[in-house]
């Protein structure tokens, strides 16, 4: 069965940072293109980032470049999303997505995780 599965969610204090992970099974980070997203209460989604599998590309929208880092393991099965300086503003659900080609921002995945909720107070 293919599926996404992210962990690593939890309160976290202003200034503090996170780490979430993006278990795949099924496929590999290595044949597909992967994208973090976070969807804040109320709002619309929002891209965080992807990498794309082949080319081993990474882009970090504007607004977080400084901040964030996208990587996978060696094996491909595990997709990472560092995060550092939250704030409240970083509150959300944030979800993995993957597919065999991903376009920046254009959300049509062949897969996508349940999500994993962040919440940033103190």
């Amino acid at each position: 069965e293919v599926q996404l599965v992210e962990s690593g969610g939890g309160l976290v204090q202003p200034g503090g940072s996170l780490r979430l992970s993006c278990a795949a099974s099924g496929f590999t980070f290595g044949s597909y293109d992967m994208t973090w997203v976070r969807q804040a209460p109320g709002k619309g989604p929002e891209g965080i980032g992807c990498l794309w599998g082949r080319s081993r590309k990474i882009y970090v929208a504007e607004s977080m470049k400084g901040r964030v880092t996208i990587s996978t393991d060696n094996a491909g099965s595990t997709a990472y999303l560092h995060m550092n300086s939250l704030t409240p503003e970083d509150t959300a659900v944030y979800y993995c997505a993957a597919d065999a080609s991903i376009s920046w921002n254009v959300p049509d995945y062949d897969y996508k995780g349940q999500g994993t909720q962040v919440t940033v107070s103190s």
